[in-house]
């Protein structure tokens, strides 16, 4: 069960919601009393509620926003009790002093701001013995580890626990609340509403993860990244997996570097039996594969892992999904033995994407330069792919037949920046830009209007998707939709 959270300044808008959320088929509200600028009227929000309600009013130590007394808010609490409401938050450090009656169940609660503390055990403990419905542990994940922490505490609670990591890096405790044995997780009820860090929407959790559907059999997949939020990769693949009707699901998993190893080591005991990797973990994951095919060893870099039994296998789709978008542009058949021999191509970057085509562009015999804004990094990526480096400020100065952009610029929000001049640019020049965030970036928009052949980053994402869907999954990807869908979220319809 989603708990959607609601926070208003207003009665009248709190209830609208309130209705709003039930007509579409909510199961359970909180209404945040300390969101409520004005004396709060408990009886406007209870009175002939439409559904059953959790009262809340979160002290701004706890990441409320209560600006009253403390007097004032225990006895807010007090009267939702004494009025019926289906559940109150009492927080540990006040439970002894508000007592049970009726049938209003007792939710305690917990929250730390700062960290994930040591003692959670000693903590859960502490919680059990005040009289407790429910135990709410929310706290903010600094790592990884502290994730696993507390889904261990979940699963092993004798009471009924909601334990929740916040933050971005926390986000997989929420999606997975159900799994672990949860009676319910929170939602916001809109993407721009949140009322705690890392929350997410309720139609994201109903409809994108399917929450109340994940079960025993449900099989995991994600990206591994830092950051993450801004991945659409969940979005493509979740959708592909319903299309599909595939009892599976795709999760945004924000991993730091320090904590890759241990992250990638908990994979079986998660139930993840598949990866997409990227920036910044893409060469380092491949050191813990104990396979990988011939492409990722030689680009060394993978941006995709399937766990096995006990096997970690690499792959690299970027290389797959760039070379075919190459290969068709320029009519390359390996068959026919036809390769890129005397022509130049200028890599901007020197990433994992950059890294990856880089590769590619040597197998079929072209020339590469790397120019990065970093010399020293440009030189050690010429150094492995066996090309040359060229300075930033000098990237103009070179007749070439391929452009192809793996730095961020241009991408959302910064869509007014290109990182190669216009004016370097005619119609026997290709450009290839790997950002899809928006598809038409200004440097697109530059090489159309210099009548250059052009392959987006769309072109390369939805490739590169749909391989590694094959290799999660063993069915071929639905294309179409895949691309549809990153289309329709990237260049969303503006109404007037």
């Amino acid at each position: 069960m989603i708990c959607v959270t609601l926070g208003r300044s207003r009665h009248k808008r709190m209830k609208a919601e309130h209705q709003h959320l039930v007509e579409q088929g909510a199961d359970l509200v909180e209404l945040r009393l300390d969101y409520i600028g004005r004396a709060v009227s408990l009886s406007r929000l209870i009175e002939d509620r439409p559904g059953p309600v959790i009262v809340t009013a979160r002290r701004r130590g706890d990441g409320g926003r209560w600006l009253k007394s403390e007097e004032e808010r225990q006895m807010l609490l007090r009267s939702a009790i004494a009025a019926g409401v289906e559940y109150v938050d009492i927080e540990a450090d006040i439970a002894s002093q508000i007592a049970r009656y009726g049938t209003t169940k007792r939710i305690i609660s917990y929250h730390d701001m700062d960290e994930t503390p040591d003692n959670l055990e000693d903590l859960h403990a502490a919680m059990s013995e005040e009289d407790a419905d429910i135990i709410k542990i929310a706290t903010m994940a600094n790592s990884f580890a502290d994730n696993l922490r507390m889904i261990e505490l979940i699963k092993n609670a004798k009471i009924p626990t909601i334990g929740i990591c916040m933050g971005e890096a926390g986000m997989i405790t929420r999606i997975l609340a159900n799994r672990l044995g949860s009676p319910f997780t929170y939602a916001t009820f809109a993407g721009g509403k949140k009322m705690a860090p890392g929350q997410l929407d309720w139609k994201e959790m109903k409809d994108l993860y399917q929450y109340d559907s994940i079960n025993d059999k449900t099989r995991f997949f994600g990206v591994v990244a830092d950051p993450v939020a801004h991945s659409y990769s969940p979005l493509i693949h979740n959708r592909a997996f319903q299309d599909q009707n595939m009892n599976a699901r795709y999760f945004p998993f924000r991993v730091s570097k320090s904590d890759l190893p241990n992250f990638l080591t908990h994979t079986k005991e998660l139930g993840i039996v598949g990866l997409s990797v990227t920036i910044p973990h893409k060469q380092e994951a491949l050191s813990h594969c104990s396979q990988a095919e011939s492409g990722a060893s030689g680009i060394g870099a993978v941006n995709t892992l399937i766990f096995h039994d006990d096997e970690c296998l690499g792959y690299n789709t970027d290389y797959r999904a760039s070379m075919d978008c190459i290969d068709e542009m320029f009519s390359i058949d390996k068959e026919s033995g036809r390769s890129m021999r005397g022509m130049t191509a200028l890599v901007l970057g020197a990433g994992g994407v950059s890294r990856a085509i880089a590769w590619g562009l040597k197998q079929r015999h072209a020339e590469v330069m790397i120019s990065s804004r970093t010399m020293e990094r440009s030189q050690i990526l010429a150094a492995e792919i066996g090309c040359r480096a060229v300075e930033w400020e000098f990237r103009h100065d070179h007749r070439i037949n391929l452009l192809v952009n793996g730095t961020p610029v241009g991408m959302h929000p910064d869509v007014d920046s290109a990182p190669y001049n216009a004016s370097a640019m005619n119609q026997y020049l290709a450009v290839f830009d790997t950002v899809y965030n928006p598809e038409n970036t200004l440097l697109i928009k530059q090489a159309k209007r210099a009548q250059c052949r052009i392959i987006t980053g769309i072109d390369m994402f939805v490739r590169q998707a749909a391989y590694q869907y094959k290799l999660f999954t063993g069915n071929d990807a639905p294309y179409e939709l895949m691309r549809k869908t990153i289309k329709d979220a990237t260049n969303p319809v503006q109404l007037n």
